[in-house]
């Protein structure tokens, strides 16, 4: 069995947004209660139906949370990467996970167990502001998604995606030229979580790449232009 460095989960926590503003003793209580998930490539980290005990905390590493239709193909919900959590709101409702979990790549998690922070929540009510504030934000983000995939093409959705992974530099489209970016993971992953089927992601990116809008390099994206990509997502 491979053996991992220890880490310091109370110096991790408090690098949390979820945590500012925590006392080091109340720190110090949701530590006791967390404990580390080192997940190798392809493993799974729970189920669809598992019981939700807690929430994760992802310290380095890309986790996708998916769901398998009764005909067995997949569709990616969310791709998250450090620093991002995940599973609070079936915490606090003490509902089983919607969803399956599964690392991309080797990573460690930290999982914050819901006793302690049911417990912290009736000491600080701030935390459970910045909680539904946290929550907030990924419902905002559910609803951008939605409004996606029902009145954005394939194309634009596409492009949209390319134009946020660009550099904080060049993210405005002011005057990106000859910018690289490098996709995160491979393209089915990120085709299933624009809602698109494989084929038809390769198809726009070829024809992004006949417009000379694009170079594909592996999973390096080379944009000459960013105004021109961007005028091509309305």
């Amino acid at each position: 069995m491979q053996s991992h460095p220890p880490i310091n989960i109370e110096a991790l926590l408090t690098h949390v947004p979820l945590f500012n503003g925590l006392a080091p003793d109340e720190i110090g209580r949701i530590a006791k209660a967390t404990r580390e998930i080192y997940a190798g490539k392809g493993d799974i980290l729970f189920h669809k139906g598992d019981p939700c005990n807690g929430f994760h905390l992802l310290v380095y590493g890309q986790i996708k949370l998916a769901f398998t239709s009764a005909q067995g193909s997949e569709k990616v919900v969310q791709i998250l990467g450090q620093g991002q959590s995940f599973g609070e709101a079936l915490m606090l409702m003490d509902k089983p996970y919607i969803v399956f979990a599964q690392a991309l790549t080797d990573s460690l998690l930290l999982h914050v167990s819901k006793v302690a922070i049911f417990e912290e929540l009736q000491r600080d009510h701030k935390l459970c502001r910045r909680m539904l504030a946290g929550m907030a934000m990924r419902l905002h983000e559910l609803m951008s998604d939605v409004e996606s995939y029902s009145l954005h093409s394939g194309k634009q959705r596409i492009i949209g995606y390319l134009l946020r992974e660009l550099p904080d530099e060049t993210s405005d489209g002011t005057g990106g030229t000859n910018v690289t970016i490098t996709l995160t993971t491979n393209k089915g992953i990120i085709a299933s979580r624009l809602n698109l089927t494989q084929e038809h992601f390769s198809r726009i990116l070829h024809e992004l790449i006949d417009l000379d809008l694009i170079v594909v390099e592996g999973r390096k994206i080379h944009i000459p232009s960013v105004a021109r990509l961007r005028l091509h997502e309305g």
